[in-house]
């Protein structure tokens, strides 16, 4: 339900994004860490209030050398596979014409699908967001050498919100990494602290957006001086490290990250879980629901 207010138009959702001409800041009013009990997980109480602090959380060894070798190697087999890049699930970059992204990734993989359920994995899910949870989306990302294409600033939140319907930033995202992650070869960056913060964006959702977006996001992507009060207030990490770590971030966190012009390749797998108490209902600022290996539809809890 929309309502207007002076010359803007807005709605009374509390997260109101792609319907006022103007861009805005938004306080959020829920938690971080939706757990408590530091013992009921693999994450310690100290992480945990890192996590609720800046809004994510790293891993340095989630994954053991042998574990990133074989992941590696379901990557490269993947991204060869002509049915694999002939499949709708697959994004082709625009410029290399190399693929960019596979969805659905954990349903197409018994590995990977392995790894969402591992405990090491949902388990530490379950402990930052308080409750079973359900894979709101999965995919693998390839950055290569010379031509991976970059990510601009965004808020993952404000479009599963708009797009595919979750209410409230109940998710945490993973990202494995499967290659060294340097500050040169287009490493994930963060603000600390901004997932506190909502930004309203600007622009109403066309038909089909997705079928851009996930090639080069325009739609849903904040203004600049959204971005730079963000940036003054809480700055910017480069989260670099080893393949095999692993960052936890929450899905309002402001995040992006560069192209990637060096030699070295950057790849990782990517998985998001929502808490079955927050499952998607109708878009909220979009014509229709993004195909369901985008924005998960199946809320069957990930077993444990």
């Amino acid at each position: 339900m929309t309502a207007a207010i002076g010359s803007e138009t807005r709605t009374e959702d509390r997260y109101y994004t792609r319907v006022s001409p103007t861009p805005a800041l938004i306080e959020r009013v829920e938690p971080t860490v939706w757990g408590s009990d530091a013992s009921a997980g693999m994450l310690g109480a100290q992480e945990l209030a890192t996590h609720e602090r800046d809004g994510f959380v790293t891993i340095p060894q989630l994954l053991t050398p042998e574990e990133v070798a074989g992941y590696a190697a379901e990557l490269d087999r993947l991204a060869t596979a002509p049915t694999v890049r002939a499949d709708d699930r697959t994004v082709i970059e625009k410029t290399s014409n190399e693929v960019r992204s596979i969805f659905e990734v954990h349903k197409i993989s018994e590995a990977i699908g392995a790894l969402v359920a591992d405990e090491r994995v949902a388990g530490r899910a379950r402990q930052i967001l308080g409750s079973d949870v359900y894979v709101h989306q999965s995919r693998i990302n390839y950055k290569p050498g010379f031509g991976g294409g970059g990510f601009y600033w965004h808020s993952d939140f404000e479009t599963w919100h708009a797009e595919d319907g979750m209410p409230i930033p109940r998710a945490v995202s993973i990202s494995v990494s499967l290659t060294e992650n340097y500050p040169h070869n287009g490493c994930l960056m963060i603000m600390p602290g901004s997932h506190k913060t909502f930004v309203s964006c600007v622009g109403e959702t066309p038909e089909d957006n997705y079928k851009e977006s996930l090639k080069e996001q325009e739609i849903g992507t904040p203004d600049q001086d959204s971005l730079t009060a963000l940036a003054d207030r809480h700055g910017i990490a480069m989260l670099t490290g080893a393949a095999g770590s692993a960052t936890f971030f929450d899905s309002n966190c402001m995040h992006g990250s560069g192209n990637n012009i060096t030699p070295y390749p950057r790849s990782n797998i990517f998985i998001v879980f929502n808490s079955v108490e927050n499952t998607a209902v109708e878009p909220f600022y979009a014509p229709k629901r993004r195909p369901d290996y985008i924005g998960g539809r199946d809320f069957t809890p990930v077993p444990r």
